[in-house]
């Protein structure tokens, strides 16, 4: 499989033509070059796709670990060193068809989408950068080659959110973005170090008498590599960036928020799960308590936002939470002992990939239409676009868990996972899910129905957006519509083994029926023209919808933290340390080395004499002290 070097290829020599002469191009040409090399791409991921899982198990039953490529790259001692290479197992290929798949539909889209904007070549080198790193980090072979690629999708993802640099807000967003997730990074990077020094490797599979010497530091290791894990995929209180991050090109948030970058912390955790299970069972279960909190807390400030971007993106982060807690609740490798929420949570990452796409690739359209994020711009759009409506429809259905789409199925194996660890984290997910149908269709119930913003329509009438942003629509639906039947875990599991999962009615029909309920009360109070119910709460409730809509005052707390008390107490304390006493330190032996050579200046003047009485001044001052005390 040595053609695999090709799906990191691609991108990177798209992003060297575009970002060295796509200036000198036409937008058709620079887009269609970013297209072609990502088309290729996905074809070759495919491809790889098909002849990995056909090659069929080995006699353990397993699929095998293929590196087609890998060579030393940085030698520290002769069992401890950085390689480079390319790793495809099941959780990796798997990854390559969700990035190419996203990215290809992105690209697509954005032929439509970005047309006419300034800066459209920078934008294709952008998002071929970013897919190279993306790309690049889930092939890894070792957890510090991840590094080297999880620091690149920062900064390629830092460049996309920031694209409008003319918008004081888009700058703020992509600072705000880059110094939250370099925060976590520094735990993960601590956390990589640790493991490294005392497994002596940085290998995802070390010997197990080096992991025996380092059991009693795993836990610690892991744990901050979470850390690292949770900035990227916006666990709480690190979420904070993501909300923000939508200041980018809608694409942009299809693509990294939605699709790829957020899930990199779930496929951290993943990726590392053998070790997480036998070594740091209590950090694992950590996990899922914060996955917990983080997907009500996200699903609470989702009910009451008005930007539909905003929308999306707190759904994503209660999203990501589902996926962390299903990994959390893990209690063995097998899945019918404790495993199942493992291959539930790459269910619901390659399912949630898919309709998330579509969620926010939808909303592009829509913003397309009316020029605003705003729900009040909206309503009775379905009148207008049709087929964004019915795609719209068929996410919305699918990620509050309706069936026969792909959501139900990977949402319930994950209900299913936590009942099995504990039925208080069975009902609460369960309750989370019914918030997450409801705020959805209210999401959906204002824009395509509701009350419509007439005024607003006479003058800029909506219309359904081109082929070229419809077609990822019309892909991505029948994808989601389709993806719930794959059976997954025959390619994906905890254990590698095949495994045949079993819908549980029980959780099914509980879980169904809460949905039901929950978009029954959101067509019913937003799904008039006139809606006193919603209007009656938001008066009783006014404090607490504030509060929801301001996302608890969590930017806030952390312009607090940040300001009071680490920049006034730790970050000024240090500067005057810095300025007065290192600072002047430095002066002073300055001053002293300044001081010393002009009071010798005088004896180098030059003067063959001077230096002749000085030697025999010297001469004789040592022939007295030699006379008298020796």
């Amino acid at each position: 499989m040595e053609y695999t070097i090709l799906i990191l290829v691609l991108p990177f020599l798209s992003f060297l033509i575009l970002a060295l002469a796509g200036m000198k191009m036409s937008h058709r040409l620079a887009g269609i070059i970013g297209t072609i090399s990502l088309a290729l791409v996905a074809l070759v991921s495919y491809f790889t796709a098909f002849s990995y899982f056909s090659a069929g198990r080995n006699e353990a039953g397993l699929y095998p670990t293929v590196v087609p490529m890998d060579f030393q790259w940085l030698p520290f001692t002769s069992d401890l060193h950085i390689d480079m290479g390319i790793m495809l197992d099941p959780i990796s290929v798997m990854m390559l068809i969700v990035i190419s798949t996203v990215s290809l539909m992105v690209h697509i889209y954005s032929f439509g989408y970005m047309k006419g904007e300034r800066g459209f070549q920078r934008y294709y080198a952008f998002l071929s950068l970013f897919t190279f790193s993306m790309l690049g980090l889930v092939v890894a072979t070792n957890i510090f080659q991840m590094y080297v690629f999880w620091e690149l999708v920062g900064v390629s993802s830092y460049l996309l959110i920031g694209f409008y640099y003319t918008k004081p807000e888009a700058i703020l967003a992509s600072k705000k973005a880059f110094i939250v997730t370099r925060f976590a990074d520094f735990g993960f990077l601590v956390g990589i170090l640790l493991y490294g020094y005392y497994a002596g490797t940085f290998s995802f599979t070390p010997e197990e008498s080096r992991l025996a010497q380092a059991a009693m530091i795993l836990p610690w290791a892991l744990g901050l590599m979470f850390v690292g894990g949770a900035g990227k995929s916006a666990m709480f209180p690190l979420h904070i960036w993501l909300p923000d991050a939508m200041e980018g090109p809608t694409p942009v948030s299809a693509l990294i928020h939605a699709a790829t970058m957020v899930v990199a912390g779930v496929y951290l955790v993943a990726r590392m799960f053998p070790l997480f299970i036998a070594y740091a069972p209590d950090v694992l279960h950590w996990v899922a308590y914060v996955g917990a909190f983080t997907a009500f807390y996200a699903a609470s400030v989702a009910c009451a936002q008005s930007d539909i971007k905003r929308v999306l993106a707190f759904s994503t982060i209660s999203q990501i939470g589902f996926m962390m807690v299903s990994l959390g609740v893990c209690t063995s490798d097998v899945p019918e002992a404790g495993g199942l929420g493992y291959m539930a949570s790459m269910f619901h990452l390659f399912t949630h990939a898919m309709f998330k796409a579509l969620l926010f690739l939808g909303a592009g359209c829509i913003i397309h239409a009316v020029h605003s994020n705003e729900m009040s711009a909206m309503g009775g759009l379905h009148k207008y676009m049709p087929v964004t409506s019915i795609t719209f429809l068929i996410a919305c259905l699918a990620i509050s868990g309706i069936p026969p789409f792909s959501g139900f199925f990977s949402k319930d194996e994950i209900l299913a996972a936590c009942f099995a660890f504990s039925p208080v984290m069975g009902w609460i997910m369960t309750a989370i899910a019914g918030m997450t149908a409801f705020y959805m269709f209210r999401l959906y119930c204002n824009i395509f129905f509701g009350h419509e913003n007439k005024e607003l329509h006479a003058e800029h009438v909506p219309h359904e957006a081109p082929v070229t942003m419809t077609f990822p629509l019309v892909f991505l639906a029948l994808v989601t519509i389709v993806a719930g039947f794959i059976p997954f875990g025959h390619f994906v599991s905890a254990d590698g083994q095949s495994f045949d999962t079993e819908m549980e009615m029980q959780v099914a029909c509980t879980s169904v029926v809460v949905a039901v309920v929950a978009i029954l009360l959101a067509v019913w109070m937003y799904g008039r023209s006139n809606q006193p119910v919603a209007d009656m709460l938001g008066r009783r409730f006014s404090k607490l919808h504030r509060a929801a809509y301001k996302r608890f005052y969590m930017d806030e707390v952390w312009m607090f933290v940040t300001k009071k008390i680490i920049f006034r107490c730790v970050s000024t304390p240090i500067a005057w340390f810095d300025r007065h006493v290192i600072d002047q330190f430095m002066n002073f032996l300055a001053w002293c080395a300044n001081a010393a050579g002009e009071s010798i200046q005088p004896l180098q003047n030059g003067r063959v004499q001077t230096y002749t009485l000085y030697f025999l001044g010297g001469i004789i001052i040592l022939t007295l002290i030699t006379l008298f005390f020796l």
